[in-house]
C-alpha cells in the first residue's frame, strides 16, 4: 500500500513540474523524492510521471489518478494539521476586526474571557465599520455583519440581526403610524448619508425583497446620531434592531412595519489562515461560536 508521504510528492510534483520544486516544498531531498515517487509508480504499476531533463509532467494516467487522490491527500494534510494545532498552547497576538458599536457589547465580554483562560495571548482589536481586507489589515480574523461576497475566506455564520423602523410616541402622535413601507413617502425620515444607496431602505413586501426610497430633511453619517434625531422626534429611523433595545426598553421609541421588516442580515466570523486556523484562532473562534447568541435580536 502506498504511503501518504509518496501521494504527497505525487501530487506536488504534478502540480508544480519538476521533482526539484516539489521537494523544496516539502523540504525534503531530491533523492528521497524520486525514490518515494518510483515507489508509488511500482506500487501501482503504470507510469504515473513523464519525466524529462527540463520538465515532470503527468501521463494520463497520472491525471486521473491526481484528480482522484488531491482531495484525499488534502483533507489528511488538514488533519494532521488540526490535530497538531489542538496539542498547541494559544500565544502570540491575535488581531480581530470587529464593527464600532458592536464590539463594545457584544465582543469584549468574549475577548475578556478568552484573555483570562489563555494567559499567553495578547489581543488587538480594530474597530471599524468598513469591510477592512484581512491581508492588507493585518488582521486574524474579523466579525463582519452582512451578505458576504466570495472572498476564498473561511467563514462561521453567527447569527441574523433583524432591522427595524422605529420612531418616537409623540412622532407617531402627530404624524400617525405608516402601516405600509410605501407610506414612508409621506413622513420625516432620517436617511443615513454616505454608503452607495443613502435612504434606500430594505422591507420584504409580498414575501419578496423590495427596495422603498425615502427622504427627509435631515441626513447624517453616523447611527448614533440618527438614533438621537429620531428620540428628539425629528423623523423615522431605521436600525439595526439591537442597537435601540435600550430605547425601546426606555419606552423612548416604537417599532412600526414589523409584518414587513426584510431578511435579517447574517452574522459572520471570517478568518484567512486556509481551512484549518491556527490555534490562537481556533480557541477564540470556538469561544465565540458559544457565546454568541443574536439570531433574536
Amino acid at each position: 500500500m502506498s504511503r501518504i508521504e509518496d501521494l504527497e510528492v505525487f501530487v506536488a510534483v504534478v502540480e508544480l513540474g519538476s521533482l526539484t520544486a516539489a521537494a523544496s516544498r516539502l523540504a525534503r531531498p531530491l533523492q528521497t523524492v524520486s525514490r518515494a515517487l518510483a515507489a508509488l509508480e511500482d506500487d501501482i504499476g503504470v507510469e504515473l510521471i513523464h519525466r524529462t531533463t527540463r520538465r515532470s509532467t503527468p501521463s494520463e494516467a497520472g491525471e486521473i489518478f491526481y484528480r482522484r487522490i488531491k482531495p484525499a491527500v488534502d483533507e489528511i494534510r488538514e488533519a494532521r494539521l488540526e490535530a497538531a494545532q489542538r496539542r498547541m498552547e494559544p500565544s502570540g497576538v491575535l488581531r480581530i476586526g470587529a464593527p464600532a458599536l458592536f464590539a463594545p457589547r457584544f465582543l469584549m465580554p468574549i475577548v475578556a474571557e478568552y484573555m483570562r483562560k489563555h494567559r499567553k495571548v495578547e489581543v488587538e482589536l480594530d474597530l471599524s465599520d468598513a469591510f477592512v481586507d484581512l491581508a492588507d489589515g493585518g488582521l486574524d480574523m474579523v466579525v463582519r455583519i452582512g451578505d458576504l461576497a466570495d472572498s476564498g475566506l473561511m467563514g462561521k455564520r453567527l447569527g441574523a440581526l433583524r432591522r427595524v423602523v422605529f420612531g418616537t410616541p409623540s412622532y407617531f402622535a402627530d404624524h400617525g403610524r405608516p402601516m405600509h413601507p410605501n407610506e414612508l413617502k409621506q413622513h420625516n425620515c432620517v436617511v443615513r448619508s454616505g454608503g452607495d444607496r443613502p435612504g434606500a431602505w430594505m422591507f420584504s413586501i409580498d414575501g419578496k425583497p423590495r427596495e422603498v426610497k425615502v427622504a427627509g430633511p435631515l441626513r447624517v453619517n453616523a447611527m448614533t446620531a440618527i438614533y438621537a434625531a429620531v428620540c428628539e422626534g425629528l423623523g423615522l429611523g431605521y436600525s439595526p434592531l439591537w442597537q435601540i433595545e435600550h430605547l425601546i426598553a426606555e419606552g423612548r421609541v416604537e417599532i412600526v412595519l414589523q409584518e414587513f421588516e426584510p431578511a435579517p442580515v447574517p452574522i459572520h466570523v471570517l478568518w484567512r489562515e486556509g481551512r484549518v486556523p491556527t490555534a490562537k484562532v481556533r480557541t477564540f473562534i470556538d469561544l465565540l461560536s458559544k457565546r454568541l447568541k443574536l439570531d433574536h435580536l
